[in-house]
């Protein structure tokens, strides 16, 4: 799994404001849905199911930590848990289902898996995960424009923010052609030889 995959699949590295989607022609912009889903929704199902399953109590950062950062006792215990007939497991079992859309290397699987776990998510009778799920379905071609590109917003936004910095640094510009200049010198990787080198 790649880096970029890796920092998805842990949900909460993207977000969907819409100035990056106007940039980058909607290409991530689902990825905030999943954030909710693992970090607000699953918890969000888990606190109201706590009072009727007390097991559920003090699990709640077993169901948001990555498995790849648990513990041996931390993964048998989430294995139990979410083996458990309860509303908790279910959307959690929903997120990981989720997580196998990298898997896919072209759209047209990626989109029949996209289809068959919408249907799931917004069947499920779980609110945060069906209000997930619309959000992704709003972002659905960027969502599968990514597993063929797999290009990120991570490169826009450090040119973003390196803009926003120089910018900064001028207190304004007397015009839009010294801010293109700087934006030239500052993104375009330009080098400039000093008269003290040779």
């Amino acid at each position: 799994m790649s880096e970029t995959e890796e920092s998805i699949n842990n949900w909460g590295q993207m977000n969907m404001r819409g100035p990056k989607i106007a940039v980058i022609g909607s290409g991530l912009g689902g990825f905030g849905a999943s954030h909710r889903l693992r970090s607000e929704g699953i918890d969000l199902v888990r606190r109201k199911e706590v009072r009727t399953v007390p097991l559920l109590k003090n699990s709640r950062w077993l169901w948001l930590r990555s498995q790849r950062k648990m513990t041996g006792n931390q993964r048998s215990d989430l294995s139990w848990l979410s083996r458990l007939d309860t509303r908790t497991g279910k959307a959690y079992q929903i997120k990981l289902t989720l997580q196998r859309l990298w898997n896919h290397r072209n759209q047209a699987e990626a989109e029949a898996f996209l289809k068959r776990w919408y249907f799931w998510a917004t069947h499920s009778r779980l609110e945060p995960v069906i209000e997930a799920a619309k959000t992704i379905k709003r972002h659905w071609q960027g969502i599968l424009q990514f597993v063929d590109s797999r290009i990120t917003t991570g490169i826009v936004e450090g040119l973003n923010s390196k803009i926003k910095t120089a910018m900064k640094s001028a207190y304004g510009f007397k015009s839009f052609e010294y801010l293109r200049t700087v934006i030239y010198l500052v993104a375009g990787k330009i080098n400039i030889p000093l008269p003290t080198q040779s």
